[in-house]
């Protein structure tokens, strides 16, 4: 190497670009960790690939120091080096090359953005989980379409091969250069070893990456630019996104409604209670949303019960039935007030109909049934609200529990159980609904009425309350602050997907209420 550089001077130097293509290939492997063992991949590249490789560079080699001069006008490439019976099958295999080298882009890139979009620094996009045993195995539809124009766009664009190699080769050297930089830091905080250590680590490997991408950085103008390009469009789609979501989460957190002032309202909560129960989604765990307020504030009449519903999504495939919802209290007895966690794994199918539903009231009855002073809570609790969240299964799951039946009116005894249901008549024909309620253990008569008001409510009928935030940047922000907010994240929110919920909401009962966040 050192030869090499000290004969060929400035042209051996701005040849490394060229040189580095050689290891992109066999290091794009290594972008399957997530899919295949390290046993596998070590066994693979020391047996196949490695060989392959020197075999490979070494016919090329010896064919180029051959035929170096002599006198052919056309430059000596990979494929005239190759014999002519074996061209075609070499063409294929390097075809399949291209393949398998794209899967490894594929995965990495959507192992990324997902990532990204776990931490909030990436607009929400659609994940198909494949494998229900590993986790990291998933599908992006999006992201894959979007991968797809861009190479198009690229090929189409440059028509040739140089260029697109000096915009691969600088991609792939700045990715080993932040590599480096990252592994310092392992050394140090993960591993726990001297910093001197760490620092003559990032001076050798840097030192040679560096000259590296020196070579590929003078290709700038010749198809180097095009990774720069994009690297800084999605940093600024980074930016945004995070900073947006960032003063979001602020304003929620700062203008979550205190159960004080719950409390100060009394027990009528100072408005009209219709009939019915009021299902407000909110994506907080604790406390009372501001879209509760906002909505008190410009409608002073909401359902006699109102749950609180809040989807979780877990890094599970599966949450089992018997452990799918949380469900505590919000205020005092009277109120009728739940809170509602509903937990769902990555493969779990969320049903689009009345089962989330039943399910849904069945928990909260049970809830309300089980319900003891000293009763052992098995979940979370919240110590500013004082809010205790029970772990409650499905009513399919809990057979010795509280079970829901509806029926047109023609209300038949069940053996072996006591039934909660309403004495008058109803005028209008309607849905009857029912609680079959195990005798024992038997519940107190508050109980019981709590549940004969969840029960009037549940034939009464379900409205789902959503939240519509608009973001804007408060007055006296700045120029920056009032772009980044009113036009990037507003734009970004609005083309991307929203946040998935567990069952399609109808329209007919569904209230959208609109709130506008200053930040």
């Amino acid at each position: 190497m050192y030869k090499f550089l000290k004969k060929t001077q400035s042209k051996g130097w701005m040849s490394l670009g060229g040189i580095l293509l050689c290891i992109t290939g066999s290091e794009a492997m290594f972008a399957d960790l997530g899919h295949f063992s390290q046993l596998s991949i070590k066994i693979a590249f020391t047996c196949i690939v490695y060989p392959s490789l020197i075999l490979a560079y070494m016919g090329q080699a010896a064919y180029i120091s051959k035929n170096q001069n002599n006198g052919k006008v056309h430059p000596i490439g990979f494929y005239v080096s190759v014999p002519d019976k074996i061209r075609w099958p070499v063409l294929v295999i390097a075809i399949l090359a291209a393949v398998v080298g794209s899967q490894a882009i594929i995965t990495g890139t959507f192992s990324i953005i997902k990532q990204c979009s776990a931490l909030g620094c990436f607009p929400r996009v659609k994940l198909v989980h494949t494998s229900s045993k590993k986790h990291g195995q998933i599908y992006n539809p999006e992201i894959n379409w979007t991968l797809m124009l861009l190479c198009l766009a690229v090929t189409i664009g440059f028509r040739d091969t140089k260029r697109m190699g000096n915009a691969a080769g600088l991609a792939i050297i700045t990715g080993m250069l932040v590599t480096t930089c990252l592994m310092s830091l392992v050394i140090v905080l993960c591993w726990n070893r001297s910093i001197f250590l760490a620092i003559s680590f990032i001076f050798f490997f840097g030192s040679i990456e560096a000259l590296y991408f020196s070579a590929s950085l003078i290709k700038f103008r010749e198809g180097a630019w095009v990774p720069i390009a994009l690297s800084f469009i999605f940093i600024i789609v980074m930016y945004v996104w995070h900073y947006g979501t960032l003063k979001k989460y602020e304003f929620d957190v700062q203008n979550k409604v205190s159960i004080n002032w719950l409390l100060g309202l009394g027990p009528g909560l100072g408005i009209v209670r219709v009939k019915g129960i009021g299902l407000i989604h909110t994506e907080l765990v604790s406390g009372i949303p501001a879209i509760f307020s906002h909505f008190v504030t410009n409608l002073p009449a909401f359902h006699q019960v109102v749950v609180f519903l809040c989807i979780k999504s877990v890094p599970v495939p599966h949450v089992r039935p018997d452990e799918r919802f949380l469900v505590g209290r919000v205020g005092p007895k009277e109120y009728r007030l739940y809170r509602c966690i509903a937990r769902y794994g990555y493969r779990d199918i969320q049903k689009d109909d009345n089962e989330f539903e039943k399910d849904l009231v069945c928990s909260i009855a049970e809830f309300i049934r089980s319900e003891r002073p000293a009763a052992c809570v098995v979940g979370t609790e919240d110590m500013e609200n004082g809010e205790k969240l029970t772990v409650v299964g499905t009513s399919s799951s809990n057979l010795e529990g509280i079970r829901l039946c509806e029926d047109d009116g023609s209300i038949s005894e069940m053996v072996g159980a006591s039934e909660l249901r309403e004495i008058k008549p109803l005028e209008m024909p309607k849905k009857r609904v029912r609680f079959v309620v195990p005798e024992s253990p038997q519940i107190d008569m508050d109980a019981r009425q709590e549940l004969r008001e969840l029960m009037e409510a549940r034939e009464a009928g379900l409205a789902f309350i959503m939240g519509h935030s608009y973001v804007r940047a408060k007055k006296g922000s700045s120029l920056m602050k009032k772009i980044v907010i009113n036009f990037g994240y507003d734009f970004l929110r609005r083309n991307f997907r929203e946040p998935t919920f567990s069952l399609s909401i109808p329209y007919a009962s569904t209230l959208e209420v609109g709130m506008i966040y200053y930040v």
